[in-house]
């Protein structure tokens, strides 16, 4: 009855059916553990059918995903009919398992291997009260087994350290904390210390501990162990590395012990002394207090000084040996003089053209006739080391004297050659003498910040063209923040014209006069004899921190003959033309082409030029050196990419996002520092730390950007990364902080933009798909809103709705002032295309109820769908 209730258990008993995966498993179990207790046994010849549950031989692991691929999860169990993965309490699909199956040779018993795999998708997905996790079940006859749960997580480790050592100094002998909280990290992540970029092993070193919560203990410290410390995070993800903290260990001095008294000197005194070197002082410890020299009588008072001793004796003799020597020298000088007349020379010395009035004076006027000759080399003492002074200064008011020079040895040979100089010749031109050479003399600049100051070179023009008709369009000059819209209907059909932009780089023609700047580039448009039906928009970037209060700003105009002359203050009320300044453009409505450019005019000294700071480096020449050069330029995109072209050409790379710097017309200079260099692996080469430019180098650059060199060296060459910061400061003003923090290598450096927005591939773009507003649209809004209305929803309220709040007369003398007023938003919008907020403008006037991306399709003209359709409206 026990085996036939077994058979019946195995052949005939409960089923359970997972119709979800397909399939149907006996529930033998309950069969067997009866027959067990009868005391009967399965047979041995069924292998299949051993009497105990499956044992896993491996079951499945804790995994962690890392980025996007995804993890496989593995287990093994005998006996085994069947193994299914079952994952957050959910059955996972057959479909997903891989099984294998084999045979144990040793017991003859069925090994089975499934495994499957999971991904980043699923476990973001997942959202319960613990991790993600799957477990293993396993079948046999008798049973089932289930695995230990394994948890699957997304790796992962931030980048900014929770806590970074920070630098100290400290006795010697004395303890040492570090302290590092690693970024938080899946699976947490390691710690591993850098001293000078060198791994800190604490088992070899019994004074170092590393085990105390990541942080680095030195118990007593030494010299040795100055230098810099980093700590290094580190998990499957990723490395990341803190902040350096420099730990100077230094030493106070101590007194040696006092020497034994000297012998007794003639003054019947003797001394002692003692030195600060038990220990020297090191690394900015104290010096030794007291006094280094004690002297006191040695023959208790009764020593007499004698006058004449053998050390006054000496010294007489040598005073009188002097005034010989001295009074030969005099009568020598006076016969060489003496015999030089008979060659017909006059001799004098370079006092006849550094100390004569007459060259120096301009207004005495020479006698061009006279011809003067002088024997012997001129040497010009360098007077740049006093003042500046160039050569013209000493020969221009003699420009048609005739200056020979003679040396003395020639003549005394008979030699009839002689060296001329021609006070008409190139006046950089130094005459020979005497075995000495004399080359062009170039100006020195005596003011450090000067010599390491310097305008980048430039390029004479930044040019963009385009055919324009009837339908209008936008050129754009890329990466400039210039740009020019031309208006539907602006040029008469059936015409064409090739319309230009350009920027110069040369040397501003527009000279500030007294405190006026120049606040944007110059910018060209044309051709000047073309004339449009419809005022055009120019859009140009400006440097200013917009305030009426603090700056009066305006357009000027350059004319034919080169002159420049105002258009219109920003302010004042014009129908000629419109400026609409914003933050950091200015928008001009104009009829005619030409050269524009914006200049302003501080009422306060609160006004303020608002100023790119950018820090770029590359690798010297000496493989040690590495330069950092740091810009300060007007904050307009045009400055900075001059500043990028050229760092392009050198080579330099963008070391860490440019910042805004606001600049005051106070009258303060700028200082430009580096801070935090790490001492024992880095160091500036002398006096360049700190340099200063003068405010009207800053605030009339006149868009010329403007630089500091600072050239540091490396101790070692396996040194490649290099942290420190620069500070750029305004006295009494702001101030900002570059954070560097880069590999030297180019290969292991992060690229960083350099413009955070991208103008259009295509500078010029004709026809509707240059503007944001369709065209049938706009159609509609002009002739809404250029008809008068009693209750005042015309084009005055499209303005206000719009921030056009002055200067409304402009727009009354226009045919469509709608018109004017859309191309004035479409000049402003053309990198947001706002359409949702000019929608809402619309609602709130009361006269369109619905948005503009909302317009139906039957509403539009064909062309105009297909627009909108393109452009997401």
């Amino acid at each position: 009855m026990g085996k036939a209730a077994a058979a019946g258990g195995g052949a005939g008993g409960a089923r359970r059916w997972l119709p979800w995966l397909g399939l149907c498993f006996w529930a033998a179990g309950a069969a067997a553990a009866r027959g067990a207790d009868n005391g009967e046994t399965l047979p041995e010849s069924i292998p299949s059918a051993p009497g105990t549950l499956p044992h896993f031989i491996e079951e499945p692991d804790d995994a962690y995903i890392i980025k996007s691929n995804p993890i496989a999860l593995r287990c093994k169990a005998r006996p085994a009919m069947q193994i299914f993965f079952k994952c957050n309490g959910e059955w996972v699909h057959q479909n997903e398992h891989v099984s294998e199956e084999s045979l144990d040779e040793s017991s003859g018993l069925k090994v089975r291997e499934v495994f499957i795999n999971v991904t980043r998708q699923q476990v973001e997905d997942f959202h319960g009260p613990e991790d993600y996790w799957c477990q293993c079940v396993a079948w046999s006859h008798l049973g089932t087994s289930k695995s230990r749960k394994a948890s699957v997580r997304i790796a992962y480790l931030r980048k900014n350290f929770e806590q970074d050592p920070q630098g100290r100094e400290v006795p010697i002998e004395g303890m040492i904390v570090l302290h590092c909280r690693p970024p938080e990290g899946v699976p947490a992540a390691e710690v591993e210390w850098l001293k000078n970029e060198e791994p800190i092993d604490s088992e070899q070193d019994e004074n170092i501990d590393t085990r105390a919560d990541h942080n680095l203990i030195i118990r007593q410290a030494r010299l040795s162990d100055s230098g810099n410390y980093t700590c290094m995070a580190a998990n499957i993800v990723a490395k990341r590395r803190s902040l350096s903290a420099t730990v100077v260990v230094y030493v106070d001095g101590s007194w040696e012990v006092w020497s034994e008294w000297s012998v007794c000197s003639p003054e019947c005194e003797h001394l002692r002394i003692r030195e600060c070197t038990a220990p020297p002082p090191r690394n900015g410890g104290k010096f030794c207090e007291g006094l280094s020299q004690e002297s006191e009588n040695c023959t208790d008072g009764l020593c007499i000084l004698g006058i004449e001793n053998a050390s006054d004796i000496a010294l007489y003799s040598g005073l009188g040996a002097a005034v010989v020597a001295v009074a030969v020298l005099v009568i020598g000088v006076t016969l060489y003089r003496r015999s030089q007349s008979d060659y017909g020379v006059d001799v004098i010395d370079s006092s006849a053209l550094t100390g004569n009035p007459l060259l120096l004076n301009s207004s005495m006027q020479p006698d061009l006739t006279v011809s003067r000759t002088y024997s012997g080399p001129i040497c010009l003492q360098d007077p740049l080391d006093k003042e500046l002074m160039t050569e013209s200064s000493l020969f221009n008011p003699l420009s048609d004297i005739k200056v020979k020079v003679q040396s003395s040895f020639m003549v005394s040979l008979g030699v009839s050659e002689r060296a001329e100089y021609h006070g008409k010749n190139h006046s950089g031109t130094f005459p020979h003498g005497n075995n000495r050479s004399f080359s062009t003399m170039h100006p020195r600049n005596k003011t450090p910040y000067i010599q390491n100051l310097s305008s980048l070179p430039t390029r004479t023009e930044l040019r963009t063209t385009g055919v324009f008709g009837h339908l209008g369009g936008r050129l754009v000059m890329p990466n400039t923040g210039v740009s020019l819209l031309i208006p539907h209907g602006a040029i008469p059909e059936e015409n064409s014209w090739e319309i230009y932009m350009s920027i110069n780089q040369g040397e501003p023609s527009l000279q500030s006069d007294g405190s006026e700047v120049l606040l944007s580039p110059e910018v060209t448009c044309g051709p000047p004899d073309m004339t449009v039906t419809t005022p055009f928009a120019l859009t140009i970037p400006h440097c200013a921190d917009v305030s009426s209060e603090h700056w009066n700003i305006h357009l000027k105009k350059r004319t034919q003959q080169g002159k420049w002359e105002e258009v219109m203050s920003v302010e004042d009320e014009s129908t000629s033309c419109y400026c609409l300044l914003d933050p950091f453009a200015c928008h001009v409505l104009l009829d005619s082409f030409g050269t524009y450019a914006l200049t302003g005019e501080p009422i306060t000294d609160c006004a303020v030029k608002q100023l790119k700071v950018a820090v770029f480096g590359c690798m010297s020449c000496n493989s040690l050196d590495y330069n950092l050069r740091v810009y300060c330029v007007d904050n307009t995109p045009w400055a900075f990419q001059e500043v990028v072209s050229d760092e392009r050409h050198q080579g330099g790379q963008l070391l860490e996002e440019p910042k805004l710097l606001h600049f005051k017309g106070n009258t303060f200079s700028l200082q430009i520092s580096v801070l935090d260099i790490p001492p024992f692996l880095w160091r500036i080469k002398p006096f360049t730390a700190c340099q200063e430019v003068p405010f009207s180098r800053v605030w009339c650059s006149n868009q010329q950007p403007l630089h500091c060199a600072f050239s540091l060296e490396r101790y070692t060459p396996t040194t490649t990364q290099l942290s420190c910061k620069i500070c750029i400061r305004q006295l009494k003003g702001h101030e900002q902080i570059l954070q560097v923090q880069t590999s030297i290598l180019e290969s292991e450096r992060e690229t960083i933009t350099f413009f955070a927005q991208e103008d259009s591939t295509f500078p010029a773009q004709t026809g509707p798909k240059a503007f944001k507003i369709p065209y049938s649209i706009r159609q509609r809004i002009c002739a809404t809103f250029d008809t008068p209305n009693a209750k005042g929803k015309d084009w005055q309220m499209l303005a206000q709705k719009n921030s056009i709040n002055r200067n409304l007369s402009y727009f009354a003398t226009q045919s469509s002032p709608s018109a004017v007023i859309l191309n004035l938003w479409e000049a402003r919008h053309q990198h947001d295309g706002d359409l949702d907020s000019l929608a809402c403008a619309l609602e709130e006037i009361g006269r369109t109820h619905t948005k503009l991306s909302n317009i139906t399709e039957s509403q539009l003209d064909e062309a105009d769908f297909n627009y909108s359709r393109q452009n997401g409206l």
